[in-house]
């Protein structure tokens, strides 16, 4: 397999950005090609230290209700995929989980579904087509006082058929054009068309008749978008920051995997010339005890990382999400846990690259030029209805309908202006809401407050992380380097019997904690440098990766 080199187009994608202000760090190699290079190995190693073939059940036939756990991690068919060993980087696993990870694809949608509220708020200044198609009819029977004069009955039948175009501005104005036709039928009257073309202004002077506060919920709207984009940019750095740990944390379970191997065969070997020694009476049998109980350890030690390395490979997988790929796929990860020469920077620096870059706090920020608004608008609401209005209309009158509007450019018109007031008599609701609006935008600046003094507590925190997991890295390589120069005088004691298999197999024991010791200091460097990037936010931009969310967000 081979992987690809761009991201999809959605709001991720792989660039070349390498801030001048950010501290130096050399950028990975571009994606590579999956190679197989390590084929399966069905052996085993039996519990008297030597390798043997497992043994295998005879074939039998496949039944439906059989569980086949070597299906592709996003397997919908019935047929399993080949499985294909991968050889990666920790670049590659980085592209793969952008390109394929579940949980961000599902977070990717988040500001696109943010944006449709952005869309309905927009809408609200949209024209609007109205109609309208009536028909009606009125019996009146009126009884007059006199006895002997019969009642009489009138009937009334009207149609109307109306429409016209009406639009909200955001100043606070509405138009309205119209067009309507009535045709009226009474009785003992001739049948009667009347046609209008009329026009309607009305325009709030009060609440509702300023710009900011009538666009506030549409500003809103598009801050809840862009806070759903740092809050994506979080995630993604988050998502970044857990595949590195993952890849990292798969290399430190292979390197023990390695270590142990290595320390049981040595191990064994010691076991083997205990015996030897034993068997010309050069030293005691008590000695091939402790000899024994040494193999016996390293070998629980090997199935324990064994089991760790396996659990790993699948949180890796997992992450990652490979497409074509098995829960039985294997691993070969091709970068090795060395400490790089890496110019850290002033702490100070990386503090005021957290301030400006943390996606959580340019959320925050975000929250407090909603509240803004917020207060905007509710004060708006505490103002009382006053519009003012004017309506102009033609109308004309015929027997019938096309002589109805030919009649429109005669003296028939209509007109009508005034002022329109409403005020509730308290204002409760609307007081509350205002209040309410003013202590959430003081909330929301003590949250920033807050929430900057966590990102300078974070960013140094982890920076000292980074400067304690490098000094470890060369305190652990002296006494990796010391244990085993212990080990070797142990051993030379031992062949001329001035020590005894115990005392060489607690050397080795403890040349066995400084090498595992050694390796897990160089991976937590490895961990430690990536949370540093991850809590000054600037993780993906020295992995090259461009998404929108990379500004300061300003506070007004």
């Amino acid at each position: 397999m081979r992987l690809s080199a761009a991201l999809p187009v959605a709001l991720l994608a792989t660039t070349a950005l390498a801030p001048p202000t950010l501290p130096a760090e050399q950028p990975g190699d571009a994606a590579r090609e999956y190679i197989d290079t390590r084929p399966v190995d069905p052996d085993t190693t039996a519990p008297d230290g030597t390798v043997e073939q497992l043994d295998r059940d005879p074939p039998r036939e496949a039944t439906g209700a059989e569980l086949d756990l070597s299906l592709p991690l996003d397997w919908t068919g019935p047929e399993p995929v080949d499985d294909v060993p991968l050889s990666l980087s920790v670049e590659d696993a980085v592209l793969l989980t952008l390109e394929n990870n579940r949980s961000l694809a599902s977070e990717r949608l988040q500001p696109a579904i943010a944006g449709t509220f952005e869309a309905v708020e927009r809408a609200v200044f949209d024209p609007v087509i109205f109609g309208e198609i009536s028909i009606g009819r009125d019996r009146v029977v009126q009884q007059f006082q006199e006895v002997d004069e019969p009642p009489e009955e009138r009937r009334t039948e009207t149609e109307r058929i109306e429409g016209g175009l009406r639009q909200a501005l955001p100043t606070g104005t509405e138009l309205e054009l119209s067009v309507r036709s009535d045709r009226a039928d009474r009785s003992g009257v001739e049948e009667q068309y009347a046609s209008r073309l009329g026009v309607t202004l009305t325009q709030a002077l009060l609440q509702g008749g300023r710009i900011d506060s009538n666009l506030a919920s549409l500003r809103q709207a598009e801050i809840d978008t862009l806070a759903s984009v740092y809050e994506l940019r979080g995630f993604a750095e988050a998502l970044v920051a857990e595949v590195e740990s993952a890849y990292w944390g798969y290399v430190l379970a292979d390197e023990q995997v390695a270590i142990f191997e290595e320390a049981l065969d040595v191990a064994e070997q010691q076991l083997e010339e205990t015996r030897r020694r034993i068997s010309v009476g050069d030293r005691p049998e008590t000695d091939e005890t402790a000899a024994q109980a040494e193999v016996a350890l390293r070998r629980q030690g090997l199935i324990d990382v064994r089991s760790q390395r396996e659990s790993a490979r699948l949180s890796l997988l997992r992450l990652m999400n490979p497409p074509g790929a098995t829960w039985d796929t294997t691993l070969e990860a091709q970068d090795e846990p060395d400490v790089i020469p890496l110019p850290l920077g002033e702490v100070r620096d990386h503090v005021q690259l957290g301030r400006g870059l943390r996606p959580d706090l340019n959320e925050a920020r975000l929250q407090i030029r909603r509240g803004e608004l917020e207060v905007v608008r509710t004060r708006d609401g505490m103002l009382p209805r006053l519009d003012f209005f004017v309506t102009l209309g033609k109308t004309g009158y015929a027997d019938s309908f096309g002589d109805s509007w030919r009649d429109v450019d005669g003296p028939g018109y209509d007109f009508r202006a005034g002022i329109q007031v409403e005020t509730p008599v308290f204002r409760r609701a609307e007081e509350a809401q205002q209040d309410r609006a003013l202590f959430n935008r003081e909330q929301a600046g003590e949250a920033v407050a807050n929430l900057r003094q966590l990102v300078d507590l974070d960013v140094r925190n982890a920076w000292l992380e980074v400067e304690r997991t490098r000094e470890q890295v060369d305190a652990v390589a002296v006494t990796r380097r010391l244990q085993e120069e212990v080990l070797r005088a142990e051993q030379a004691r031992f062949e001329v019997g001035e020590t005894t298999a115990l005392v060489v197999a607690q050397a080795q024991r403890d040349l066995l904690e400084s090498q595992l010791e050694e390796v897990e200091a160089a991976i937590s460097w490895r961990q430690a440098v990536t949370e540093l990037h991850r809590q000054s936010g600037t993780l993906l931009l020295r992995r090259g990766i461009g998404m929108p969310g990379d500004e300061e967000v300003l506070t007004r």
